[in-house]
């Protein structure tokens, strides 16, 4: 640390070989306090408020987190092997000014998600000490923002720290929830509901898959020679563990307190378990929605950069890099004081969403880079505007297109609920859906590439990429 600069100066640009640095290891606490913290909670009420029990509600989060977390670990692999950040490795498979559409998607997102981040911390602070909501929003954004500023290496290292805490917290909690006698229908398996189950197992599946936008953002310092096997569970351990164990603290929570709010239930739910740990718990997990909040301001800084480097080439910089930071910040705040009240409800339907979005770019994605062309990429061909890639991939937009059209009878959400998910009785299979579309598309459309001749034109172009 004390060789490396204050403030990250690097963004969207490659990071050589010499500057890789860090262990593999690092990416568990760094994914593990990813969700340990207040809006995993929330993504684990969902289910609860939908009127499921606690036993299928606890199944629907194993499995839809196990499920989510598989392909977000695999994103993860690919930050050492390029030493780029996630998003602008989309523009292989959707072209220059193409991935722009993914770009879009990944913004929403990281703005969406800090401004309801922003509101569970002023709830929060509200029930326990009855803070101005205003003041609470906008002092955890700075917060949030300014250690996106220092960047890379404090965000591991504070990561780390908080790790050790929340663990604790966690380990504390598991052992009192032993003690809860629930009524007989929260355990009855015989009570089983189809919506709530798949609701909930497609939130957690959703708000996994969510960090695939970014989670190589955070392994491309690390040396290329890690290793696929050890990034990849390293990365699906620590999110596995954080996220599902996170979830279900929010499940027992609304199980508890069914008719409560989200921060009052969770409260209530610790004290009731062990007095006097609700007020403890909740400022603990405060501080972990601080740092991934931290993230998501990170990465839309290089999200932002890299929108703007399509429309025209820029030099990244520090200076760049700390005013997308700031732009990101104030309309995260602007949406955080203008949100509504039903929080539960709002970040349910947030989620659905984003499962519906993401889910065509993260098949297209990893068959693209494992399957397709196998990790054999041009550094210096992503950033040229009129290169191998083309400024418009049919190939990816294509399949993005048809994946997502065939998930729409799928849909189910307050705003919308497709045929087939009607004729469900409001079930949401979409996710099931639009995977295999996107991917067979993609492959089908893929047959009538030169991978033989763009290997050779890669090679040329990375030719003393790091001196060698």
């Amino acid at each position: 640390m004390a060789q490396r600069p204050l403030l990250e100066k690097r963004s969207i640009d490659y990071v050589p070989l010499a500057e890789r640095h860090g262990k593999v290891w690092h990416l568990w606490p760094t994914w593990f306090m990813g969700d340990a913290h207040l809006a995993t909670v929330a993504t684990g009420f969902v289910g609860v408020a939908l009127g499921g029990n606690l036993a299928w509600m606890a199944i629907a989060v194993t499995i839809g987190s196990a499920f989510g977390t598989f392909f977000m670990a695999f994103h993860s692999t690919q930050g050492p092997q390029l030493g780029l950040p996630q998003m602008i490795q989309s523009r292989p498979q959707f072209g220059y000014v193409g991935a722009l559409l993914v770009w879009g998607v990944a913004l929403v997102t990281y703005v969406g998600f800090n401004a309801f981040n922003q509101v569970l911390a002023a709830d929060t602070l509200d029930t326990l000490y009855r803070a101005d909501p205003r003041v609470t929003m906008l002092s955890v954004g700075a917060l949030a923002a300014l250690l996106a500023i220092f960047g890379y290496d404090w965000i591991h290292r504070v990561q780390q720290v908080l790790t050790a805490i929340l663990l604790a917290g966690l380990v504390v909690m598991t052992v009192a929830v032993t003690r809860v006698h629930f009524p007989a229908a929260q355990l009855d398996l015989g009570d089983f509901r189809l919506v709530p189950f798949l609701t909930q197992l497609f939130a957690a599946a959703a708000y996994q898959i969510s960090w695939s936008i970014y989670v190589s953002d955070y392994s491309r310092y690390l040396p290329r020679d890690v290793g696929v096997a050890a990034s990849f569970w390293w990365t699906y351990l620590g999110a596995f563990i954080g996220g599902t164990w996170t979830m279900l603290v929010g499940t027992v929570a609304g199980a508890m307190f069914p008719h409560v709010d989200l921060t009052p239930a969770l409260k209530a739910a610790a004290d009731s378990m062990l007095p006097g740990s609700g007020a403890p718990l909740l400022i603990t997990s405060l501080l972990g929605l601080v740092t991934i909040t931290t993230l998501n301001f990170y990465g839309a800084s290089l999200t932002l950069l890299s929108v703007a480097d399509s429309l025209k080439p820029i030099q990244a910089t520090l200076t760049k890099r700390i005013a997308t930071i700031v732009a990101c910040l104030v309309v995260a705040c602007a949406l955080a004081l203008t949100a509504s009240r039903d929080f539960a409800h709002e970040f349910g339907e947030f989620l659905a969403i984003l499962l519906y979005l993401f889910t065509p770019w993260t098949a297209i994605n990893l068959v693209d880079f494992y399957v397709v062309r196998r990790g054999h990429y041009s550094v210096r061909e992503i950033f040229n505007p009129n290169g191998l890639y083309g400024r418009w991939n049919w190939r990816g937009l294509l399949a993005y297109a048809v994946g997502f059209a065939a998930m729409v009878p799928f849909f189910s959400t307050g705003i919308y609920r497709g045929p087939v998910a009607q004729a469900l009785g409001g079930a949401d299979l979409a996710m099931l859906v639009g995977l295999p579309v996107s991917t067979v598309v993609y492959l089908l459309a893929c047959r009538s590439m030169d991978l033989e001749g763009e290997l050779r034109r890669v090679a040329a172009a990375d030719a003393g990429l790091d001196g060698g």
